[in-house]
């Protein structure tokens, strides 16, 4: 299976945190799967670093690093990957999601033919078979 990584999942992965739930850990360790990062999540771990430095003192060259050091797979964004937004759709009783970073996530998921792989609950409102919330 071809899995991508939320940019938190992604970095509990890479640092070993605890906070990694145990379901995300089995997947990324199975070596039957192949595991992606999204050149999305050094795009947001820049942005966070640049605004919060105290708080997120990872860069994102060092991020592309662990992720390559971990033989993870880097997956860039297509035209197909935008051109999919317009077609990424909401339940209407869902709450707001407002997060870009994850939507192209998402759209790149879906395009691939990939498990995405997120903690974030209010991803679970698009209603996507390939959205795993752990």
């Amino acid at each position: 299976m071809r899995i991508l990584l939320d940019t938190h999942i992604l970095l509990w992965a890479i640092s070993g945190d605890e906070r990694l739930p145990e379901k995300a850990r089995k997947l990324i360790a199975d070596e039957e799967n192949e595991v992606y990062f999204s050149i999305v999540s050094p795009w947001e771990v820049e942005i966070k670093r640049l605004l919060h430095p105290d708080q997120m003192t990872l860069s994102a060259e060092e991020l592309v690093a662990y992720c390559e050091d971990a033989g993870y797979y880097r997956l860039p964004i297509k035209e197909n990957h935008i051109y999919y937004l317009s077609c990424l759709q909401r339940a209407e009783e869902a709450p707001a999601h407002k997060d870009p970073f994850d939507r192209i996530m998402i759209c790149q998921a879906i395009t691939e033919s990939m498990m995405f792989i997120t903690h974030d609950h209010l991803l679970d409102g698009y209603n996507e078979p390939m959205i795993y919330t752990v």
